[in-house]
């Protein structure tokens, strides 16, 4: 991050980038090395829950693999899907929060909203959840449980996407479990969905995000814009500094910053996605991010020169 023509801070991290055919076109700092990947794996669990019966389709099957922003159409969503399962908010099971959307969050503090588990970012993935656990009568009381059903299906169907074992176990930020998988293990995960067959559950997921891009994270992301101007692009953000994407051809790629800096990664990400000869047109703003002085811009947070 530069101020002032002053360099004051830096971010580290790694990056992989794979080619239409899978393999590494471009790998910065220890891309075999183990993360928790937050929830870039959000289109995974998805898949597992469609494997598992779940029927959603289009905007609410892009909602059950989002960390969405806590909008107004968002929260309505997630109504919808616990109410085709018989169920209401009372039944999630991820902590209550403020909408993540600055506009939305002082919509809720105007009107006299307080925290709700509604509001919380993946309670798309938690509504999803409950709705699987009900199409096969599972227990929704436990659905968070690491050696409930439905988390077997999902740690199975992760593995199968990154091609290996999971290394670690964790919780993640909304309770769900969390499994730990290399770098370029959820880089491979990511060429699969986007190489997914037509038909197949990983196509289905893949499809409802690119079509319904504000609902898989919010209409004032960086991941909304950047899938609305890259025709095909899957882009799913995670916390700590996570960013995994693909393009329909096996395009593919995953940032993980050291620090956990969530401001790093798009820039990141964008030059990723330049290195792999992706046209960018309108990213041009996102390739680094202002930092302002006063209420002017006096710097910027850019990736280094010399990494691509």
């Amino acid at each position: 991050m530069e101020r002032s023509g002053f360099v004051e801070s830096r971010h580290r991290g790694s990056a992989v980038a794979l080619g239409a055919d899978g393999n590494v076109v471009k790998g910065l700092g220890a891309v075999d090395a183990p993360l928790f990947p937050r929830s870039t794996v959000k289109p995974f669990q998805a898949v597992a829950m469609l494997r598992n019966g779940l029927e959603l389709e289009g905007e609410l099957l892009a909602l059950a693999a989002a960390s969405h922003s806590g909008e107004a159409f968002h929260v309505e969503g997630v109504e919808r899907i616990l109410a085709g399962a018989g169920l209401t908010a009372a039944a999630l099971g991820c902590p209550p929060d403020w909408p993540m959307d600055d506009g939305a969050r002082r919509e809720a503090l105007r009107t006299g909203g307080a925290e709700s588990p509604l509001y919380m970012n993946c309670s798309g993935k938690h509504a999803a959840m409950l709705a699987t656990c009900r199409a096969n009568g599972w227990p929704t009381e436990t659905y968070l449980d690491p050696g409930h059903p439905l988390q077997l299906a999902a740690r199975s169907t992760i593995e199968e996407f990154a091609g290996e074992r999971v290394s670690a176990t964790g919780v993640d930020g909304c309770g769900a479990p969390l499994y730990a998988v290399t770098l370029l293990g959820l880089a491979r995960a990511f060429h699969r969905l986007g190489t997914a067959p037509e038909g197949s559950e990983e196509a289905r997921v893949a499809a409802a995000m690119r079509e319904h891009p504000a609902w898989t994270s919010g209409t004032r992301r960086d991941e909304n814009d950047l899938m609305s101007e890259i025709p095909g692009l899957v882009l799913k953000c995670g916390a700590e500094g996570v960013d995994a994407f693909c393009l329909p051809d096996g395009r593919a790629g995953v940032v993980k910053i050291e620090d956990g800096a969530m401001r790093a990664r798009t820039p990141v990400t964008v030059a990723l996605l330049r290195a792999l000869g992706v046209d960018t047109p309108g990213s041009a703003s996102r390739a680094s991010t202002p930092v302002t002085g006063g209420g002017e811009v006096v710097g910027s947070i850019r990736i280094a020169p010399d990494l691509f």
